[in-house]
């Protein structure tokens, strides 16, 4: 199982200087790709904010937010619930390493998401 963080999925889905790798990436990988409420919310948001900073048109972000509901759609990427104890994770994570790594809540919550989730990979 393999658990794409939201800043992986928005080059996935609009071209930027990682769009290559991230392609090579998700083509290379073999395994289930499983995505939550979260990451399905941060990709939309986050296209919406290269809109918002002028990297990319309206028609752009709309192309990606397009297809990346048709990969969810077609099981390419399987939206699951939040895990129940997602908080309480991250929040385990955050008293362990934010003082010392200065984590963002978002990325602690996805962290938490693909540890509680059973992930392989992030």
């Amino acid at each position: 199982m393999i658990y794409p963080d939201s800043s992986f999925l928005i080059s996935l889905y609009s071209l930027d200087v990682n769009s290559a790798e991230a392609a090579k990436a998700m083509s290379g990988i073999g395994g289930e790709f499983v995505i939550t409420p979260l990451a399905d919310f941060e990709v939309v948001n986050g296209l919406e904010q290269r809109v918002f900073r002028k990297e990319i048109s309206v028609a752009r972000a709309h192309m990606g937010r397009e297809r990346f509901d048709e990969d969810v759609e077609a099981g390419l990427l399987r939206l699951v619930p939040l895990p129940a104890r997602l908080f309480a994770r991250a929040r385990e994570i955050s008293e362990r390493t934010t003082a010392t790594l200065g984590t963002r809540t978002v990325d602690l919550l996805h962290v938490a998401a693909a540890l509680e989730l059973g992930a392989e990979y992030l």
